[in-house]
């Protein structure tokens, strides 16, 4: 058998470590990053169709990095001790 401790639980009483808290925050990061490059593409008038929400940066770019973000979140869940 090895030493290594097949809990779920760490010595220290906690589901993580803090390997996994710096993943968890870094993934919350990138999620941020992602939804601000999501955002604006307002028009100044209402009336008036703006074709700034359909360029590269809200359609391609935030949500590869949003998903990006979702994806680092779920390594910081599932990463071993």
């Amino acid at each position: 058998m090895s030493d290594k401790n097949n809990n779920a639980v760490s010595a220290d009483g906690f589901a993580f470590n803090r390997t996994n808290y710096i993943w968890l925050v870094a993934g919350l990061g990138i999620l941020v990053i992602g939804y601000i490059l999501m955002s604006g593409g307002k028009s100044e008038d209402p009336k008036v169709f703006s074709e700034a929400i359909f360029n590269f940066r809200r359609i391609t770019l935030a949500p590869i990095v949003v998903l990006t973000g979702y994806g680092t979140i779920f390594y910081a869940i599932l990463k071993g001790q």
